[in-house]
């Protein structure tokens, strides 16, 4: 574990653009309703996760959880004596598609333990990145969901849930780099009607508009965990006009300003 830990941070001090996230801290996160929008592999290397509303789900160090998209959950991360260190990594629903089929009910997470198998398959799948092309990278991807199923994780197929409408405006945003598109757009892109559209999504529960906001304010988390790129550049990058909005409503889903975010991962 500690190898693992520190063959990524070297990769880390790199500044090169990696096929998976780290987040770490050295003070507590709390961080409420954190959007998930595609399936999600969080490995704890150091420190302890909780997440729901009662923190009635805890990961350990050396433990993992797989989440299922959804509109959002809440997240501890607790340092141990040292720091919180996390690997995660995002799948698209064609990463599944050779995993042989459940019977069972969609799930929202399962956990699970780190072993020696699952351990070399991530070190291989870090350390390919310098020189795979992005079709091997996709194929170790899958070599981890076909191993998780190999050791009996075989609820990791109920997961999946590629219908959704949400998903697919979820991608169009993300492909336009956030960049706010209209409805219409989206629609022509999607091949519906705008009253379609709408009645699709609010079977989910959701809108155009709350897709929106998730995909900036989630892009924005994701960049003051994994980067130092000042708070201001980020609110652009949402497309946020002003930084004093994007912290207003970074805080008014997350619980928390991004300066306060910032600070967990600071000596103070």
């Amino acid at each position: 574990m500690i190898a693992l830990i520190d063959n990524i941070k070297t990769l880390l001090n790199k500044g090169d653009t990696l096929p998976f996230s780290i987040y770490s801290s050295i003070h507590e996160q709390k961080i409420l309703n954190v959007p998930i929008a595609k399936p999600l592999l969080i490995f704890v290397l150091s420190g302890v996760k909780k997440l729901g509303p009662n923190d009635d789900i805890i990961c350990q160090t050396n433990d993992f959880i797989f989440l299922s998209d959804s509109s959002s959950i809440n997240m501890r991360n607790i340092p141990n004596d040292d720091e919180y260190f996390a690997l995660l990594i995002e799948f698209d629903y064609n990463d599944f598609k050779d995993i042989p089929l459940s019977n069972s009910n969609k799930k929202d997470y399962f956990i699970g333990q780190n072993t020696d198998p699952l351990n070399q398959c991530l070190q291989q799948f870090i350390e390919c990145y310098k020189w795979a092309t992005p079709s091997i990278l996709t194929s170790r991807k899958k070599e981890i969901l076909t191993l998780l199923y190999a050791l009996g994780y075989t609820d990791i197929t109920s997961m999946m849930d590629n219908n959704k409408i949400s998903h697919k405006v979820h991608d169009i945003i993300h492909s336009k780099n956030f960049i706010d598109i209209n409805t219409q757009t989206i629609c022509k892109q999607l091949l519906m009607s705008e009253s379609t559209l709408r009645r699709k999504l609010k079977s989910e529960g959701t809108n155009v508009q709350k897709i929106k906001d998730s995909a900036k304010l989630g892009l924005g988390l994701h960049l003051l965990q994994t980067t130092v790129i000042p708070i201001g550049l980020i609110a652009d990058q949402c497309g946020y006009q002003s930084q004093s909005r994007f912290t207003d409503r970074f805080k008014q889903l997350f619980g928390l300003t991004p300066s306060e975010l910032r600070k967990t991962k600071m000596t103070l």
